[in-house]
C-alpha cells in the first residue's frame, strides 16, 4: 500500500534558496539519489529557468532513473514551462502569489493578469502531458476566499494538486487547521502543506495542514531554506509516525546520514540541540536523566536513537552525577578498581569545573590523565566501597 501522505522534498529548490547556500551539481545529484534511496517519493529539483548551471543539474538527476517523482518550480510563465520540459522533467509546480501584497509587487495589483498567465501556463503544461500543481504563494496572508477562488480556477484548468503556502510563516497550528479544513471540502484535488519556520512553528503547521485534510507536505533536510528556513523532513517524517500514527515509508535509519550529507554541501554546522538528527537529540547530562536512561531509555527518549541512525550519548557535564561519571569511565576502559567514592567526587568536581570554564566535553585522554592525577593525591580507600 502506498502511504496516505506523500512527502515532497524541496531541499535542492528551496533549501538551496537558504542565504548563502549554493550546491555543486555533484552534491545535487548525491543529495536527489540518497533522498530516493530513502523512500522519498517526491522531489523538487530546482528551478529549470534559472540557466544553464540549473538546467544542466536537474538533467544529470533525471538521468539517474530514480524511483522517486521530479518535479521542476516554475512561474506562470511560458518560457518557464518550456526550460522544465527541455529538462526533460514530466512534472511541473507553476507558483503565483495569492495576497493582494504580493500581487500589487508582483502584478501591479491585477487579479486578472495573473490568473489569465496562470491559465495559459496550466493549459500550456497539461497540453504538453504534464503533471501540473499550482501554488499559491503567501496564501496565508490573503483571504480564504481568495485562496478557494484560486485553487478552484487552478483545478478546472487541469491542475492536479494544490500547494497552500505559508510563505513568511505566519500561521499557527490552530489556524492552520481551520484554513485547511475550509480549503479541503472547497476542492476536489489534493491540498499540499507548503510551511516556513519564522516563528518557530513549521514543524506543526505541516502536522496541522495533514490532520486538516492536505495529503501532501513539502520539507527540506534539516530545515534548510531561506530566512528561518522550511519543515525539516526528519522533524516531519518522525513527528507523523510518533504524534500521528502515520507511517510515510522513509527508512529513518538514514536521516542522519542524509542531515550529515546536506551538512557537508552546505558548509554550515547544525546547532547540537537539533531535534531529531543534531549531535546532542540523544544525549544525557543530568544526573537524574542519565540514571534513568541507564536504566531504561525510554525514561527519556521518545524513540531509539537507532531509529534514525544515530547514537545515544552520556555526557560527563556540570549536571552529571556519580553514577554517570562511573558508567562513563567503565565504557571507556578506565580501571575503577582503585576509585574510591572520594576518588570519584575529587573527579566529578573536576569535570563540573572544567566544562563550566571551558565550555565543551572533556576528551577520553584528559579524564584518563585526571584519573591518574587523583590516584596520585589522594589517599586509596578500600575497593568495595566504590559502590
Amino acid at each position: 500500500m502506498k502511504p496516505s501522505i506523500i512527502l515532497n522534498d524541496t531541499t535542492l529548490r528551496d533549501g538551496e534558496q537558504a542565504a548563502g547556500v549554493a550546491f555543486q551539481i555533484p552534491e545535487k545529484i548525491s543529495i536527489a539519489a540518497l533522498l530516493d534511496a530513502i523512500g522519498v517519493p517526491e522531489i523538487e529539483v530546482g528551478i529549470p529557468a534559472m540557466g544553464a548551471v540549473e538546467t544542466e543539474a536537474i538533467r544529470a538527476i533525471v538521468s539517474l532513473g530514480l524511483q522517486a517523482q521530479l518535479l521542476g518550480w516554475n512561474r506562470a510563465v511560458p518560457a518557464d514551462i518550456l526550460a522544465s520540459i527541455g529538462c526533460g522533467l514530466r512534472r511541473v509546480h507553476i507558483s503565483v502569489p495569492v495576497s493582494d501584497l504580493q500581487i500589487a509587487a508582483k502584478f501591479g495589483g491585477d487579479r486578472s493578469r495573473l490568473l489569465n498567465q496562470l491559465r495559459q501556463s496550466v493549459q500550456m503544461a497539461t497540453g504538453q502531458g504534464l503533471w501540473v500543481s499550482v501554488g499559491a504563494e503567501d496564501a496565508s496572508r490573503a483571504t480564504l476566499e481568495q485562496v478557494i477562488e484560486l485553487a478552484r480556477q487552478a483545478q478546472a484548468w487541469g491542475a492536479q494538486r494544490f500547494r497552500y503556502c505559508d510563505t513568511v510563516g505566519i500561521l499557527d497550528p490552530f489556524s492552520t487547521y481551520d484554513q485547511i479544513s475550509r480549503l479541503v471540502q472547497a476542492i476536489d484535488i489534493p491540498v499540499e502543506m507548503h510551511t516556513h519556520d519564522d516563528l518557530g512553528m513549521a514543524t506543526a503547521n505541516a502536522l496541522a495542514g495533514i490532520r486538516a485534510g492536505a495529503t501532501a507536505v513539502n520539507t527540506t533536510v534539516n530545515g534548510l531554506g531561506e530566512r528561518a528556513g522550511n519543515a525539516p523532513l526528519e522533524e516531519v517524517v518522525m513527528a507523523l509516525r510518533h504524534s500521528a500514527g502515520i507511517d510515510v515509508g522513509i527508512d529513518t535509519c538514514r536521516l542522519r546520514e542524509l542531515s550529515q550529507q546536506v551538512i557537508r554541501a552546505t558548509g554550515t554546522p547544525l546547532p547540537p540541540w537539533k531535534a531529531i538528527v543534531g549531535d546532542n537529540a540523544f544525549a544525557h547530562e543530568s544526573g537524574i536523566h542519565a540514571a534513568g536512561v541507564l536504566r531504561d531509555p525510554q525514561t527519556y527518549e521518545p524513540f531509539p536513537p537507532e531509529v534514525v541512525g544515530s547514537q545515544r550519548r552520556l555526557v560527563l557535564g556540570k549536571h552529571s552525577g556519580r553514577h554517570l561519571l562511573v558508567q562513563v569511565l567503565q565504557e571507556h576502559g578506565i580501571p575503577l578498581e582503585q576509585l574510591s567514592p572520594q576518588h570519584l567526587e575529587t573527579l566529578l568536581e573536576q569535570v563540573r569545573q572544567h566544562v563550566t570554564q571551558s565550555k565543551r566535553p572533556i576528551p577520553v585522554a584528559e579524564l584518563t590523565e585526571w584519573v591518574q592525577h587523583t590516584l596520585q593525591h589522594t589517599l586509596k580507600e578500600p575497593h568495595s566501597d566504590v559502590f
